[in-house]
């Protein structure tokens, strides 16, 4: 007997009628606005992100007038791995949180956590619906949220304009991608001007160039579709969660040790010479492209997701072309972040160090360099992952010990180039600072050219390579420091991730 034959036929034509107002969301002609200023809806994005025909909702009565309450969520796959999503439906009530949706936001990283799968969040929304009643003793998402740092990966999306309540879970995310025409603020414009009286649009509150400089959002994407993609793509260096090693890749023409003679010409002998670190990156990783994070701040340190013979690895990378790879506070903790986030997740890290040292100067001072430097060590040496260490050119003072090259800081390996130069400080800051003459100076720049040598008399490095093994020699000792994992994979002992 059919459906309609059935007891069932009215209460699931009820179900699917409830269904069907969940799914209009604001309504066809907010809908047309919507997607009319080049933007996804809610369940169009969820769509994009996720395999096809992957996504299963829950809470979809939620809110019960209000279509699911302003929040789209459930269930998916990326790659054919479970993640748990939620996206902000800014047509309905323009996408506030109500009673049902922190219900559901809370239910979402609950799951991600019990599961041990991937939190993945895309907002467009007011923050806190005013309309609410009261404030009873309910849990906030904000606290299972927090719960999940360092536990399972935990991934943003800024897609429109997003205040308040809402906006929290970017700063506490591993990796936040904001498109060009969203906005991130605790309090919107109306309230800035009721409050301080400030007359400001939303993108000078907090449009990408501001989000950017301050450090609160890692990547910018052009649209939608970008933002996805790049989801999508930071996500396949992970493993689902803390309980589980990142996935190899076995497959492919570009996993065995290589001779890499080009770094001959990337990399200029003189120390003083300017190059560019990516050109570096681009021959001695894996074939297919690495992914940068947070490329427009803190820009004399490179932070990037890459594979080396296959594996998922970390990459802090000093950038001679910027500050002459000086490391200000804006890129000391930038690296900081990344390097808990990697360590989290069982991402061994490859330190590429071309510095001379921490940047000097009253405004880096005043910048806290020093604060920010000790950020960046303490999150490097506590770090129980792999971490393999190389000396390009120069490595100076703190600026050596941030990027793991001292001895005793739990390396997996450590080499230098040859004629590498080491030292508290450079032979010309060296000879200003003691006031020295022509024949001490002609002496601490000798000692300084001779370094690399006399520290690997005292085995200061493993060893040093010729800048050719560059690729043969970090992934040889990859595959060595991979061999720690005998026993099955677990959360790194440490609070969260701090935002």
């Amino acid at each position: 007997m059919g459906r309609e034959g059935s007891d069932w036929g009215e209460t699931l034509g009820e179900l699917e009628g409830r269904r069907r107002a969940a799914r209009a969301m604001g309504g066809e002609a907010r809908l047309a606005k919507h997607r009319a200023a080049g933007k996804l809806d809610a369940r169009a994005r969820v769509e994009a992100l996720l395999d096809p025909g992957s996504f299963r909702e829950i809470g979809t009565l939620v809110g019960g007038e209000v279509p699911s309450d302003g929040l789209v969520g459930g269930s998916g796959e990326i790659e054919g791995r479970p993640v748990m999503v939620g996206a902000e439906d800014f047509t309905t009530l323009a996408g506030t949180i109500g009673t049902g949706s922190n219900a559901k936001r809370y239910r979402l990283a609950e799951l991600a956590l019990r599961t041990r799968v991937p939190l993945v969040m895309l907002l467009e929304g007011a923050g806190y619906r005013p309309t609410e009643r009261g404030h009873a003793r309910s849990p906030t998402d904000l606290l299972i949220q927090a719960r999940c740092s360092g536990r399972v990966p935990v991934v943003t999306g800024v897609l429109g304009p997003s205040a308040g309540h809402g906006a929290l879970i970017a700063p506490m995310s591993d990796f936040t991608v904001m498109t060009e025409q969203a906005s991130i603020f605790t309090a919107g414009p109306p309230v800035v001007k009721e409050s301080t009286g400030e007359d400001v649009s939303k993108e000078e509150l907090g449009g990408p160039p501001v989000a950017s400089a301050s450090g609160l959002i890692h990547n910018l994407a052009a649209d939608d579709l970008d933002a996805l993609g790049q989801i999508r793509a930071y996500l396949a260096f992970f493993p689902s969660s803390a309980w589980s090693y990142p996935p190899d890749r076995t497959e492919g023409e570009d996993l065995e040790p290589r001779p890499v003679p080009e770094l001959l010409d990337i990399v200029p002998r003189e120390g003083r010479q300017v190059y560019d670190m990516c050109n570096v990156l681009d021959v001695v990783l894996d074939e297919g492209g690495w992914f940068e994070v947070q490329p427009a701040f803190g820009r004399s340190i490179i932070c990037a997701l890459a594979r080396l013979g296959g594996h998922p690895v970390g990459v802090v990378a000093n950038q001679p072309a910027v500050l002459a790879g000086s490391i200000d506070a804006e890129a000391a903790d930038k690296a900081a972040h990344f390097v808990n986030v990697a360590d989290a997740f069982h991402l061994p890290l490859i330190f590429l160090a071309d510095n001379p040292g921490m940047l000097p100067g009253t405004r880096s001072e005043r910048a806290g360099v020093l604060r920010s430097g000790a950020r960046m060590f303490a999150a490097q040496t506590l770090a129980t992952t792999p971490k393999v260490h190389l000396t390009l050119r120069k490595a100076y003072g703190f600026g050596s010990m941030v990027m793991a090259m001292v001895g005793f800081d739990n390396q997996v390996a450590t080499y230098a180039y040859p004629g590498a130069t080491l030292g508290a400080m450079g032979a010309g800051a060296s000879t200003r600072a003691m006031g020295a003459d022509a024949q001490v100076a002609a002496a601490l720049r000798r000692s300084e050219v001779e370094a690399s040598f006399r520290s690997a008399e005292g085995l200061g490095f493993d060893e040093l390579i010729d800048p050719a093994a560059t690729r043969q020699a970090l992934l040889e000792a990859l595959r060595r420091g991979l061999w720690a994992r005998q026993e099955p994979a677990a959360p790194v002992q440490r609070t969260a991730i701090t935002p």
